[in-house]
Protein backbone atom coordinates (compact mmCIF):
# COMPACT_ATOMS: atom_id res chain seq x y z
CA UNK A 1 0.00 0.00 0.00
CA UNK A 2 2.58 2.83 0.80
CA UNK A 3 4.75 1.68 -2.54
CA UNK A 4 1.33 2.15 -4.37
CA UNK A 5 0.93 5.91 -2.58
CA UNK A 6 4.65 6.66 -3.32
CA UNK A 7 3.90 5.59 -6.59
CA UNK A 8 1.37 7.69 -7.18
CA UNK A 9 2.53 10.95 -5.43
CA UNK A 10 5.38 10.53 -7.69
CA UNK A 11 3.54 10.74 -10.71
CA UNK A 12 1.56 13.91 -9.80
CA UNK A 13 4.79 15.61 -9.07
CA UNK A 14 6.18 14.89 -11.86
CA UNK A 15 3.32 15.78 -14.32
CA UNK A 16 3.20 18.73 -12.48
CA UNK A 17 6.93 19.65 -11.52
CA UNK A 18 6.71 22.32 -14.40
CA UNK A 19 4.20 24.66 -12.55
CA UNK A 20 4.41 28.45 -12.57
CA UNK A 21 3.54 30.45 -9.90
CA UNK A 22 1.62 34.22 -10.04
CA UNK A 23 -1.92 33.59 -11.79
CA UNK A 24 -1.15 30.56 -13.84
CA UNK A 25 -3.23 28.19 -12.36
CA UNK A 26 -6.97 27.95 -10.84
CA UNK A 27 -7.89 27.81 -6.94
CA UNK A 28 -5.24 30.25 -5.61
CA UNK A 29 -6.99 30.71 -2.19
CA UNK A 30 -5.21 26.55 -1.41
CA UNK A 31 -1.84 28.39 -1.43
CA UNK A 32 -3.30 31.40 1.41
CA UNK A 33 -2.59 31.17 5.13
CA UNK A 34 -5.27 31.19 7.36
CA UNK A 35 -3.93 30.64 10.86
CA UNK A 36 -2.48 33.25 12.62
CA UNK A 37 0.66 31.06 14.19
CA UNK A 38 1.79 30.68 10.22
CA UNK A 39 1.01 33.91 9.47
CA UNK A 40 2.99 35.82 12.23
CA UNK A 41 6.14 33.54 10.68
CA UNK A 42 6.36 34.82 7.43
CA UNK A 43 3.55 32.77 5.82
CA UNK A 44 4.99 29.63 5.30
CA UNK A 45 5.33 26.81 8.56
CA UNK A 46 5.51 23.67 7.87
CA UNK A 47 7.22 22.25 10.96
CA UNK A 48 4.29 22.86 13.11
CA UNK A 49 4.21 19.97 15.10
CA UNK A 50 1.99 20.67 18.03
CA UNK A 51 -1.50 21.27 19.74
CA UNK A 52 -2.83 23.23 16.89
CA UNK A 53 -5.30 21.42 14.20
CA UNK A 54 -4.68 24.49 11.46
CA UNK A 55 -0.78 23.17 11.21
CA UNK A 56 -1.86 20.52 9.31
CA UNK A 57 -3.76 22.09 6.82
CA UNK A 58 -0.14 23.28 5.66
CA UNK A 59 1.59 20.08 6.21
CA UNK A 60 -0.39 16.76 6.95
CA UNK A 61 2.57 14.86 8.39
CA UNK A 62 2.20 16.84 11.29
CA UNK A 63 -0.84 15.35 12.71
CA UNK A 64 -0.25 14.02 15.97
CA UNK A 65 -1.77 12.87 19.76
CA UNK A 66 -1.34 16.56 20.65
CA UNK A 67 -4.40 17.57 18.36
CA UNK A 68 -6.73 14.78 19.53
CA UNK A 69 -10.14 16.85 20.26
CA UNK A 70 -8.61 20.59 19.18
CA UNK A 71 -10.85 22.78 17.57
CA UNK A 72 -9.15 25.50 15.64
CA UNK A 73 -11.14 28.52 14.25
CA UNK A 74 -9.69 31.50 12.14
CA UNK A 75 -10.40 34.75 10.32
CA UNK A 76 -8.63 36.97 7.82
CA UNK A 77 -9.49 40.54 7.34
CA UNK A 78 -7.98 40.69 4.17
CA UNK A 79 -7.29 43.54 1.32
CA UNK A 80 -10.69 45.30 0.06
CA UNK A 81 -13.44 43.68 1.06
CA UNK A 82 -11.77 40.47 0.66
CA UNK A 83 -12.22 37.70 3.87
CA UNK A 84 -11.39 34.07 4.53
CA UNK A 85 -10.78 31.81 7.34
CA UNK A 86 -10.33 28.12 8.39
CA UNK A 87 -11.96 25.47 10.83
CA UNK A 88 -9.90 22.78 11.42
CA UNK A 89 -10.55 19.54 13.83
CA UNK A 90 -8.26 16.44 14.97
CA UNK A 91 -9.77 13.47 16.48
CA UNK A 92 -8.20 9.87 17.91
CA UNK A 93 -10.55 6.93 17.05
CA UNK A 94 -9.89 3.24 17.80
CA UNK A 95 -7.81 1.10 20.00
CA UNK A 96 -4.63 2.02 18.47
CA UNK A 97 -5.51 6.09 18.85
CA UNK A 98 -5.71 6.49 14.94
CA UNK A 99 -5.31 10.55 14.11
CA UNK A 100 -7.66 11.98 12.17
CA UNK A 101 -8.18 15.74 10.82
CA UNK A 102 -10.45 17.60 9.06
CA UNK A 103 -10.23 21.26 8.12
CA UNK A 104 -12.43 23.99 5.46
CA UNK A 105 -11.19 26.80 3.96
CA UNK A 106 -13.35 29.28 2.14
CA UNK A 107 -12.83 32.66 0.82
CA UNK A 108 -14.94 34.97 0.11
CA UNK A 109 -14.41 37.92 -2.17
CA UNK A 110 -16.88 40.05 -1.50
CA UNK A 111 -19.51 41.76 -3.28
CA UNK A 112 -18.49 43.29 -7.22
CA UNK A 113 -20.90 45.79 -9.33
CA UNK A 114 -21.94 44.13 -13.09
CA UNK A 115 -22.01 45.71 -16.39
CA UNK A 116 -22.62 44.83 -19.55
CA UNK A 117 -20.29 45.06 -22.23
CA UNK A 118 -21.01 48.67 -23.12
CA UNK A 119 -20.70 49.84 -20.33
CA UNK A 120 -24.13 50.04 -18.61
CA UNK A 121 -24.99 48.59 -15.16
CA UNK A 122 -26.76 44.92 -14.30
CA UNK A 123 -27.05 42.83 -11.12
CA UNK A 124 -24.28 43.05 -8.48
CA UNK A 125 -22.48 39.71 -8.26
CA UNK A 126 -20.49 37.71 -6.00
CA UNK A 127 -17.41 35.17 -5.54
CA UNK A 128 -16.75 32.98 -3.17
CA UNK A 129 -14.23 29.21 -2.91
CA UNK A 130 -14.17 26.62 -0.54
CA UNK A 131 -12.08 23.22 0.14
CA UNK A 132 -12.57 20.89 2.70
CA UNK A 133 -10.10 18.14 3.48
CA UNK A 134 -9.64 15.25 5.39
CA UNK A 135 -6.44 13.88 6.72
CA UNK A 136 -4.25 11.00 8.07
CA UNK A 137 -0.80 10.70 9.84
CA UNK A 138 1.36 7.53 10.15
CA UNK A 139 4.34 7.60 12.04
CA UNK A 140 7.26 5.28 10.99
CA UNK A 141 7.87 2.91 13.49
CA UNK A 142 10.81 2.78 15.92
CA UNK A 143 11.63 6.20 14.61
CA UNK A 144 10.84 9.86 14.70
CA UNK A 145 9.65 9.86 11.14
CA UNK A 146 5.94 10.63 10.27
CA UNK A 147 4.06 10.68 6.88
CA UNK A 148 0.69 12.22 6.35
CA UNK A 149 -1.66 13.31 3.81
CA UNK A 150 -4.74 15.38 3.22
CA UNK A 151 -7.72 14.54 0.40
CA UNK A 152 -9.28 18.04 -0.24
CA UNK A 153 -12.24 18.58 -1.96
CA UNK A 154 -12.60 21.75 -3.09
CA UNK A 155 -15.96 23.94 -4.82
CA UNK A 156 -15.53 27.50 -6.28
CA UNK A 157 -18.08 29.75 -7.71
CA UNK A 158 -17.26 33.31 -9.79
CA UNK A 159 -19.94 35.07 -10.68
CA UNK A 160 -22.51 32.43 -13.06
CA UNK A 161 -19.54 30.14 -13.33
CA UNK A 162 -18.37 27.02 -11.15
CA UNK A 163 -16.01 24.61 -10.88
CA UNK A 164 -15.33 21.61 -8.97
CA UNK A 165 -12.30 19.81 -8.21
CA UNK A 166 -9.80 17.46 -6.16
CA UNK A 167 -6.37 17.59 -4.83
CA UNK A 168 -3.99 15.49 -2.63
CA UNK A 169 -1.37 16.78 0.26
CA UNK A 170 1.64 14.84 0.89
CA UNK A 171 3.65 15.87 3.71
CA UNK A 172 7.05 14.17 5.72
CA UNK A 173 8.12 14.78 9.15
CA UNK A 174 10.96 14.83 11.28
CA UNK A 175 10.26 15.58 14.77
CA UNK A 176 12.67 14.71 17.76
CA UNK A 177 11.31 15.12 20.93
CA UNK A 178 15.20 15.36 22.50
CA UNK A 179 16.62 17.59 20.39
CA UNK A 180 13.48 19.44 19.34
CA UNK A 181 14.52 19.76 16.39
CA UNK A 182 12.10 19.56 13.53
CA UNK A 183 12.22 19.02 9.49
CA UNK A 184 8.78 19.33 7.43
CA UNK A 185 8.25 18.89 3.22
CA UNK A 186 4.86 19.18 1.80
CA UNK A 187 3.89 18.64 -1.41
CA UNK A 188 0.44 20.12 -1.69
CA UNK A 189 -2.68 20.90 -4.32
CA UNK A 190 -1.55 17.87 -6.48
CA UNK A 191 -4.72 17.00 -8.65
CA UNK A 192 -7.08 18.31 -11.12
CA UNK A 193 -10.79 20.19 -11.84
CA UNK A 194 -13.59 17.78 -12.01
CA UNK A 195 -15.36 20.45 -14.34
CA UNK A 196 -14.13 23.39 -15.33
CA UNK A 197 -15.57 26.98 -15.07
CA UNK A 198 -15.71 27.43 -19.31
CA UNK A 199 -14.27 23.60 -21.11
CA UNK A 200 -11.00 25.37 -20.69
CA UNK A 201 -8.90 22.87 -17.83
CA UNK A 202 -6.32 25.01 -16.21
CA UNK A 203 -3.93 23.58 -13.40
CA UNK A 204 -3.91 23.42 -9.32
CA UNK A 205 -1.47 26.10 -7.46
CA UNK A 206 1.06 23.28 -6.95
CA UNK A 207 3.65 23.81 -3.57
CA UNK A 208 6.58 22.15 -2.86
CA UNK A 209 8.08 23.58 0.81
CA UNK A 210 10.43 22.69 3.04
CA UNK A 211 10.80 23.99 6.73
CA UNK A 212 13.31 23.17 9.08
CA UNK A 213 12.89 24.54 13.10
CA UNK A 214 14.57 24.33 16.43
CA UNK A 215 13.81 25.38 20.47
CA UNK A 216 16.94 26.41 21.77
CA UNK A 217 18.60 25.00 24.81
CA UNK A 218 18.20 27.24 28.15
CA UNK A 219 17.25 30.04 25.30
CA UNK A 220 13.01 30.54 25.36
CA UNK A 221 13.82 31.09 21.07
CA UNK A 222 12.71 28.82 18.28
CA UNK A 223 13.33 29.67 14.76
CA UNK A 224 11.93 28.41 11.70
CA UNK A 225 13.96 28.76 8.45
CA UNK A 226 11.34 27.59 5.43
CA UNK A 227 12.08 27.33 1.74
CA UNK A 228 9.18 27.60 -0.44
CA UNK A 229 8.15 27.18 -3.79
CA UNK A 230 10.45 24.75 -4.18
CA UNK A 231 8.45 23.52 -7.42
CA UNK A 232 9.92 26.37 -9.65
CA UNK A 233 13.00 27.66 -9.46
CA UNK A 234 13.31 30.95 -11.11
CA UNK A 235 10.03 32.92 -9.69
CA UNK A 236 12.12 36.49 -9.77
CA UNK A 237 10.92 38.87 -13.03
CA UNK A 238 11.67 42.01 -14.14
CA UNK A 239 10.26 45.30 -12.68
CA UNK A 240 10.29 47.94 -15.25
CA UNK A 241 9.62 50.16 -12.11
CA UNK A 242 13.18 49.63 -11.02
CA UNK A 243 14.82 50.32 -14.75
CA UNK A 244 17.25 52.70 -14.49
CA UNK A 245 17.96 55.31 -17.60
CA UNK A 246 20.62 57.71 -17.94
CA UNK A 247 21.12 61.07 -19.72
CA UNK A 248 21.77 59.66 -23.24
CA UNK A 249 18.40 57.60 -23.08
CA UNK A 250 19.65 54.40 -22.47
CA UNK A 251 18.27 51.74 -20.23
CA UNK A 252 19.78 49.18 -17.85
CA UNK A 253 17.14 47.14 -17.28
CA UNK A 254 15.85 45.31 -13.97
CA UNK A 255 17.44 41.88 -13.71
CA UNK A 256 17.55 39.70 -10.65
CA UNK A 257 20.29 37.91 -10.23
CA UNK A 258 20.61 34.25 -8.98
CA UNK A 259 21.38 35.46 -5.16
CA UNK A 260 18.04 37.69 -5.44
CA UNK A 261 16.23 34.78 -7.15
CA UNK A 262 17.21 32.61 -4.20
CA UNK A 263 16.65 34.92 -1.26
CA UNK A 264 12.66 35.16 -2.61
CA UNK A 265 12.16 31.38 -1.80
CA UNK A 266 13.57 31.95 1.65
CA UNK A 267 11.25 32.64 4.81
CA UNK A 268 12.05 32.92 8.12
CA UNK A 269 10.69 32.74 11.58
CA UNK A 270 11.01 33.26 15.50
CA UNK A 271 9.30 32.33 18.03
CA UNK A 272 9.63 33.58 22.19
CA UNK A 273 8.94 31.54 24.86
CA UNK A 274 7.37 29.24 22.03
CA UNK A 275 6.93 26.46 25.23
CA UNK A 276 4.79 29.17 27.66
CA UNK A 277 1.49 30.18 27.74
CA UNK A 278 2.52 33.54 26.08
CA UNK A 279 4.30 33.49 22.44
CA UNK A 280 5.41 36.46 20.84
CA UNK A 281 6.34 35.60 17.09
CA UNK A 282 7.65 37.60 14.10
CA UNK A 283 8.99 36.38 10.37
CA UNK A 284 10.37 38.33 7.18
CA UNK A 285 9.56 37.10 3.87
CA UNK A 286 11.97 37.67 1.40
CA UNK A 287 9.84 37.54 -1.66
CA UNK A 288 6.59 39.28 -0.45
CA UNK A 289 9.11 42.27 0.11
CA UNK A 290 10.84 42.41 -3.19
CA UNK A 291 7.53 41.74 -5.32
CA UNK A 292 6.11 44.13 -3.10
CA UNK A 293 8.25 46.87 -1.50
CA UNK A 294 8.24 50.55 -3.51
CA UNK A 295 11.41 52.39 -4.47
CA UNK A 296 12.76 55.12 -2.51
CA UNK A 297 10.53 54.42 0.53
CA UNK A 298 10.23 52.23 3.38
CA UNK A 299 7.18 49.83 3.65
CA UNK A 300 8.23 47.37 5.71
CA UNK A 301 7.20 44.69 3.16
CA UNK A 302 7.63 41.14 4.31
CA UNK A 303 6.98 41.73 7.89
CA UNK A 304 4.92 40.14 10.10
CA UNK A 305 4.28 39.56 13.40
CA UNK A 306 2.15 37.88 16.23
CA UNK A 307 1.38 36.98 19.50
CA UNK A 308 -0.86 34.23 21.57
CA UNK A 309 -2.41 33.71 24.84
CA UNK A 310 -3.60 30.37 26.33
CA UNK A 311 -6.15 30.85 29.44
CA UNK A 312 -7.65 27.21 30.25
CA UNK A 313 -8.87 25.53 27.62
CA UNK A 314 -8.81 28.36 24.93
CA UNK A 315 -5.52 29.78 23.21
CA UNK A 316 -6.13 33.25 21.23
CA UNK A 317 -3.78 34.12 18.68
CA UNK A 318 -3.37 37.15 16.50
CA UNK A 319 -1.07 38.10 13.54
CA UNK A 320 -0.06 41.60 11.89
CA UNK A 321 1.40 40.90 8.00
CA UNK A 322 2.45 44.10 6.37
CA UNK A 323 2.77 43.97 2.49
CA UNK A 324 3.03 47.57 1.38
CA UNK A 325 1.44 51.30 2.39
CA UNK A 326 -1.69 51.07 1.74
CA UNK A 327 -1.83 47.26 2.43
CA UNK A 328 -1.51 45.02 5.48
CA UNK A 329 -3.77 41.73 6.65
CA UNK A 330 -4.59 40.84 10.33
CA UNK A 331 -5.80 36.89 11.26
CA UNK A 332 -7.59 36.01 14.11
CA UNK A 333 -7.74 32.57 15.89
CA UNK A 334 -8.81 30.94 18.35
CA UNK A 335 -8.20 27.13 19.65
CA UNK A 336 -10.18 25.35 21.70
CA UNK A 337 -9.36 22.13 23.66
CA UNK A 338 -12.89 20.45 23.80
CA UNK A 339 -11.36 17.64 26.03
Amino acid sequence: MMRRCLLILFLLFVFKATSQIGGRYTYQFLNLVSSPHQSALGGKYVTGFNADPSSALQNPATINELMDNQLAVNYVNYIADVNYGSVAYAKSFGAKNLMLHAGVTYINYGTFSGFDEVGNPTSDFGANEAAISFGYAYRIPNSDFYTGANLKFISSKLEQYTSIGGALDVGFMYHNETSKFDVGLAIRNAGTQFTTYDSVREDLPLAVDLGFAKTLENVPIRWNFTLENLQTWDIAFNNPNRDITDLEGNIDRDDPGFINNALRHVVLGLEFFPENNFTIRAGYNFRRSEELKIIDQRSFAGLSAGLSLKLGKFKFAYSYARYNNAAASSTFGINVNLL
